[in-house]
């Protein structure tokens, strides 16, 4: 387990039923218009390589609410391995975060609020972070406004800064400072 509280639990993500989650939300068109994009397709092959069995810096986690697997969060350092944020290369305690609800059924009822500030509650006090960064894409409306009540703050529009259903793509900059 890495954090919870009440109804919510992040934990690392595990072989076999994690695999199973991750297969079934990287299928859901409504999911990939946000993450990875409604023009790739996966299979355990590919949720193996992606997710599983890696030697790096991320830390990947399966988010469960009420006993229920409903979304996947990932936290790293900023670095040149992790990211293309060359501005923060040289700062100590940077990190980014990115995640989803895979579970639609979970959408709108302040989950990913719970998700995100307990995620950032976690890596101030236990991970000795002192910066959070995200890269949301400007058309993830929902997501923004989540990030936003949990304290984070739009710097600066990255030009197509991410390749997402075949068009470079605009993202705020968000930033969580202590």
């Amino acid at each position: 387990m890495i954090y919870q509280k009440e109804e919510l639990l992040i934990r690392k993500l595990q072989q076999g039923e994690d695999e199973k989650h991750l297969l079934k939300w990287l299928s859901e068109p409504k999911v990939l218009e946000f993450y990875e994009g409604r023009d790739i397709t996966f299979n355990f092959e590919d949720i193996k390589r992606k997710f599983f069995n890696r030697n790096d810096e991320i830390f990947r986690c399966m988010v469960i609410y009420q006993g229920k697997s409903i979304g996947y969060i990932q936290y790293y350092p900023i670095n040149k391995a992790t990211s293309t944020l060359a501005e923060y290369f040289e700062m100590e305690g940077v990190y980014g975060l990115d995640q989803f609800i895979g579970d639609s059924d979970y959408w709108n009822k302040g989950i990913g609020t719970l998700l995100i500030s307990s995620m950032v509650n976690y890596l101030l006090t236990q991970r000795g972070v002192n910066r959070l960064v995200m890269d949301p894409m400007i058309s993830n409306g929902r997501g923004i406004k989540c990030y936003k009540k949990c304290g984070f703050k739009k710097i600066k529009v990255l030009g197509e800064h991410i390749l997402h259903e075949g068009k470079y793509r605009d993202c705020w900059l968000m930033e969580y400072t202590t």
